[in-house]
C-alpha cells in the first residue's frame, strides 16, 4: 500500500521560511517523479513544482519560481520543499504526490497522493 504523508507545514509571518517533508513507503520511490501541489481555500489545486526520479532535474510554476526548492533523498525516500520569502498568497494544504512522468504539471498525471499539509502566512 502506497503511502505519502506529508509534514512541516505551520503558521508563519510573512517573510518567513518553511521546509515541508513528505515520507514516501509502499513504491519504488526512486523510480517515481514527484511533485508539490497547493490548494488555497475556494480555489483549484494548483502545480508548485516537481522533480525527476534521480532528482536532477526541476521544475517549478512561475508563481513559485525563485521562492520554492524542491529536492529529494532517494535514500530516505523523501521528498522536500524548501519555501521562502512567504506570502500570505501561499496560504494553502500542500500536496505531494507521486508520477511516472517528468516533467508532470498536472494532477491526473498523478497516481498517489498524500493528504495534505497546510501552510498559513499572515501578514
Amino acid at each position: 500500500q502506497v503511502q505519502l504523508v506529508e509534514s512541516g507545514g505551520g503558521s508563519v509571518q510573512a517573510g518567513g521560511s518553511l521546509r515541508l517533508s513528505c515520507a514516501a513507503s509502499g513504491l519504488t520511490f526512486r523510480s517515481y517523479a514527484m511533485g508539490w501541489f497547493r490548494q488555497a481555500p475556494g480555489k483549484e489545486r494548483e502545480f508548485a513544482a516537481a522533480i525527476s526520479p534521480s532528482g536532477g532535474n526541476t521544475y517549478y510554476s512561475d508563481s513559485v519560481k525563485g521562492r520554492f526548492t524542491i529536492s529529494r533523498d532517494n535514500a530516505k525516500n523523501t521528498l522536500y520543499l524548501q519555501i521562502d520569502s512567504l506570502k500570505p498568497e501561499d496560504t494553502a494544504t500542500y500536496y505531494c504526490a507521486g508520477s511516472r512522468y517528468y516533467p508532470a504539471a498536472q494532477s491526473r498525471n498523478y497516481n498517489y497522493w498524500g493528504q495534505g499539509t497546510q501552510v498559513t502566512v499572515s501578514s
